[in-house]
């Protein structure tokens, strides 16, 4: 009886998540029929509600804002918080437009490149390279068209609730050229990628626990996972802080470039000493990239948690 009962809430959940998943092609459907400015107008009503009288996030939102801008006004951060989800709407609306109108032969209509020599002279060597970046602009598009060009990257990624979700998310990133991993148990494939001289692609800014590495993101204490520095200092790879970002709020306009670079095979300022030294630079170098359209970075993502006493004096020593 118990395994009757079992197997059927194992049916309905799956059931539900298939509803959620058609809901989801359905809308997303009717945003690949819009034209630009018909999506961001769309966008744009649908922020002024998540922000406004639904207050979808507002509490993680508020406190995110205050930690990072303690000195502004209630309605600049309200403000902050609009253009916010804006971007976050507009973003989903993109994602969509991109498999019917980004393509090999049109991609610089709507990118273009900063540093493209520097950036191109690290995929193309033989060593292999750690991209990161964080919850900011549209990192989606920026590893699409990488893939497009032809630059495959590795990507470690949770899986989603929903399988039939994640299986469409799935077949999105890997559609030209990315490879997703699950987080659990990735590290053996990790090192294995970047000893054949593979790219891997990592979003820097997930919250790591109190176990994580403590260091100052945006002015503030943030825990950091140890792997990502890891993964440059054992394998020698450099790694590239990058960033894409929508240009003038214009929808599929974007700027892709390279805020910094850290070579353990060239680090005359030693920020490879450690994995402290290096997960601070990348943070720091992340928030430099952020500072180019801080309404494009999420700010309702739960980055911020409040650290240990422990890692209080550690953070306070380290400064002294």
């Amino acid at each position: 009886m118990d395994a009757i009962k079992n197997t059927s809430k194992r049916y309905f959940a799956l059931g539900i998540d298939f509803f959620a998943y058609v809901i989801v092609r359905l809308l997303v459907s009717v945003i690949q029929t819009l034209p630009l400015d018909m999506g961001k107008s769309m966008a744009d009503g649908i922020a002024w509600a998540a922000a406004g009288p639904l207050k979808i996030r507002r509490s993680a939102t508020d406190k995110n804002l205050g930690r990072v801008f303690p000195n502004a006004t209630e309605t600049s951060r309200e403000n902050l918080s609009l253009e916010m989800w804006r971007h976050l709407l507009l973003m989903v609306c993109e994602i969509a437009w991109a498999q019917r109108r980004l393509h090999l032969t049109n991609w610089s209509d709507y990118m273009s490149f900063r540093d493209n020599r520097q950036i191109l002279g690290y995929l193309l060597s033989d060593r292999p390279t750690v991209h990161v970046t964080g919850h900011f602009g549209n990192f989606e598009l920026g590893g699409y068209v990488l893939g497009l060009m032809g630059f495959s990257t590795t990507t470690i990624a949770r899986k989603l609730d929903n399988v039939f979700l994640h299986r469409w998310v799935e077949r999105f990133r890997e559609a030209k050229g990315q490879k997703m991993v699950d987080k659990e148990g990735c590290a053996p494939l990790i090192d294995r990628h970047l000893q054949n001289g593979g790219a891997l692609s990592l979003l820097a800014d997930q919250h790591a626990g109190p176990k994580g590495c403590w260091v100052h993101f945006l002015g503030v204490p943030a825990s950091s996972h140890k792997a990502l520095a890891l993964f440059t200092l054992t394998s020698g790879a450099p790694m590239m802080v990058s960033y894409t970002i929508r240009v003038a709020g214009k929808p599929m306009k974007f700027e892709a470039g390279c805020v910094a670079v850290a070579d353990p095979l060239d680090d005359e300022l030693g920020v490879c000493a450690s994995v402290t030294t290096l997960t601070q630079w990348y943070n720091d170098n992340l928030a430099i990239a952020i500072d180019k359209a801080i309404e494009q970075y999420w700010w309702l993502h739960r980055r911020w948690r409040e650290p240990p006493p422990r890692v209080l004096k550690q953070l306070a020593r380290r400064a002294a």
